[in-house]
């Protein structure tokens, strides 16, 4: 069986300050900024977020010329809806007015049957009239 140690209090103490002592010489070992290498990595890094800037920037601009393509494209389509609304409207209303002159003549032609009718009435009236009486 294993026996469960549990460091006493010195332990713990001289093992704290050996770790803290390890990251102390840890981060005195580090390069410093004015390092070539440290230099190179900075510009490394600055190039590659310039590049990334440049390509965002070229994406922004496809994109807003594509929505500028998709808008004229929406302008037009909405143009040739207001053409072809206004030509359906006129062709409406020419259908309207031919239909109105069809009516108004088939109107004219019915009233002038039925006022031959009623001139043939009268004149055969009239003329059982004077049979009637001669």
């Amino acid at each position: 069986m294993k026996r469960n140690i549990t460091p006493d209090f010195g332990q713990r103490q001289k093992e704290s300050a050996q770790a803290k002592k390890a990251m102390v010489e840890k981060f005195r070992a580090a390069p410093g900024p004015d390092d070539p290498v440290v230099a190179e990595r900075q510009a490394a890094r600055e190039r590659v977020v310039s590049e990334r800037l440049t390509r965002i920037a070229k994406r922004e601009a496809a994109k807003r010329a594509h929505e500028a393509q998709l808008a004229e494209q929406a302008a037009r389509d909405a143009e040739m809806a207001a053409q072809a609304e206004r030509e359906a409207a006129e062709i409406s209303a020419r259908a309207k007015a031919d239909q109105a002159e069809r009516d108004a003549a088939l109107r004219a032609a019915q009233k002038t049957a039925r006022d031959q009718r009623y001139a043939q009435r009268k004149a055969a009236k009239k003329q059982r009239r004077k049979e009637f009486y001669s």
